[in-house]
């Protein structure tokens, strides 16, 4: 655990590797661990990787009122500002690539190349996570047992296909378990995402943008993946065939693969 005053916070961070800067921001209801080992260890070959917790979560400064995307955003931008990093590759997934839009949108002169994996907009347009999936976690939410509720998690962030891998399982299981959220501060994650609205503004965009979606993702669904490709002009889609949400959990070496020739297009 390593926390360095952004403001008038402090937030929980970790930097390993050895490369350009990476800063990659978590969504909702995870924290840096949950990036995964098997995606960390193959962006630690290219990249210095900058993680970190939002406010409210790890060690980070406990949350006080509500949150918003942009107030995230600045979290962002002043976290790389008190490691005296210039600039970085930006690479932010669900609510995370929320809050990479914003910052882009905000102080673009802090990103070299912006990816945006299992990301949402907001407008007309875009679609929210599936009904089935709100029912299921409503209830998971509902019985109190913290390990169905991350089972109930697990499945809806992952393909039926992945969720049946024991073993990916039971490492989520005890990541989910050893850093827990509370319930708190993934409602205000929540709200905050609701409220979320880019659509207008993410022509203004001119960063190189890459965007990552597996197909079925029931969080949120595909169809947001391509529409913020059609907003941000000369941004790439990459689709990840019958994959989920947490695409770099299912496909790691690809995920990082992507990443790679992302940045190298533009070095």
């Amino acid at each position: 655990m390593t926390v360095i005053g952004v403001g008038e916070i402090e937030l929980d961070y970790e930097r390993s590797g050895s490369g350009p800067p990476l800063l990659m921001i978590m969504g909702r209801s995870g924290t840096y661990a949950h990036w995964g080992e098997p995606l960390l260890e193959e962006l630690r070959r290219d990249f210095e990787l900058i993680l970190y917790d939002h406010r409210g979560v790890g060690a980070s400064t406990r949350l006080q009122g509500p949150l918003t995307i942009r107030g995230m955003a600045a979290d962002a931008a002043g976290l790389l500002g008190a490691l005296e990093i210039d600039s970085a590759h930006v690479l932010g997934i669900s609510m995370g690539s929320m809050i990479a839009q914003e910052l882009a949108l905000a102080e673009p002169q802090l990103l070299r190349t912006l990816t945006l994996g299992c990301t949402y907009c907001g407008g007309p347009g875009s679609v929210h996570t599936t009904e089935q999936v709100m029912q299921s976690m409503a209830e998971a939410i509902a019985s109190g047992i913290p390990e169905r509720m991350i089972r109930a998690s697990w499945e809806a962030n992952v393909s039926p296909a992945f969720a049946a891998d024991d073993a990916a399982w039971e490492r989520f299981l005890e990541i989910s378990l050893r850093r827990r959220v509370s319930l708190d501060v993934i409602v205000a994650q929540t709200q905050a995402c609701i409220e979320h609205d880019t659509s207008a503004r993410l022509h203004e965009i001119a960063l190189p943008t890459q965007i990552i979606h597996g197909t079925v993702d029931q969080v949120l669904p595909v169809q947001n993946g391509r529409m913020v490709g059609e907003l941000i002009a000369g941004s790439q889609l990459e689709l990840l065939e019958d994959v989920g949400h947490l695409f770099f959990w299912e496909r790691p070496q690809r995920s990082a693969e992507l990443l790679r020739a992302h940045v190298a297009a533009y070095a």
